[in-house]
C-alpha cells in the first residue's frame, strides 16, 4: 500500500532514533556487565531489546507503505563514563523520544492513518516506561547515595 511520504519520512527519523538507542543501550549494558553491575546490565539490556522491537515494527510499517527503511543513519551516541551519566544520557534520549512520538502521532492523525497512530501509541507507552525507569534510578541514587545504589546492582545483591 502506498503510504504518505511525510509519514514515511517521520517513521525513518524515528527508526534512526531507535537504532541509535539500541547501540547506546548495548554499550551501557556491557559496561555495567564489565563493572560487575549484573542487575543494571540486565535492566539496560532489556531496554535495548525493547528498542530492537520498536525498530522492527517501524521497519515493517515503512515496508508496508512501500517505503525504504533507512537503517544506515544513526544520531550521535552519548556513552556515559559513569552509571549516573549513563542513566542521564539514556533518560534524556527517552524524553526526546516521547516528544518525537507524540509529534509523529499528531501527523498520523492529520493524515487519517489510524494504523500508524496505533503503532506509535504502543511504542510511546514503552518509551514512557523507559523514562519512568530512568526517573526511578535517579530517585534511588538520590535517596540512598551512589555507593549504596551501585552495591545493590551487583549479582550478590539479588540473592
Amino acid at each position: 500500500m502506498k503510504g504518505n511520504e511525510k509519514v514515511i519520512t517521520v517513521l525513518n527519523t524515528l527508526l534512526a532514533e531507535e537504532l541509535t538507542a539500541i547501540n547506546q543501550y548495548m554499550v551501557h549494558s556491557e559496561i555495567c556487565e564489565n563493572w560487575g553491575y549484573k542487575l543494571l546490565h540486565r535492566a539496560i539490556e532489556k531496554q535495548a531489546f525493547d528498542e530492537m522491537h520498536h525498530a522492527e515494527w517501524l521497519i515493517e510499517r515503512i515496508i508496508f507503505f512501500e517505503g525504504t527503511p533507512i537503517v544506515s543513519r544513526l544520531n550521535p551516541i552519548k556513552i556515559g563514563k559513569t552509571v549516573p551519566e549513563m542513566i542521564i544520557n539514556d533518560g534524556n534520549d527517552e524524553i526526546n523520544a516521547v516528544r518525537a512520538y507524540n509529534e509523529a502521532i499528531k501527523l498520523a492523525r492529520e493524515v487519517q492513518d489510524q494504523g500508524t497512530v496505533d503503532l506509535l501509541t504502543k511504542i510511546l507507552k514503552m518509551e514512557e516506561d523507559h523514562v519512568d525507569w530512568a526517573d526511578m534510578q535517579h530517585a534511588q541514587i538520590e535517596q540512598m547515595g551512589l555507593d549504596n545504589y551501585l552495591s545493590n546492582q551487583s549479582e550478590g545483591a539479588a540473592s
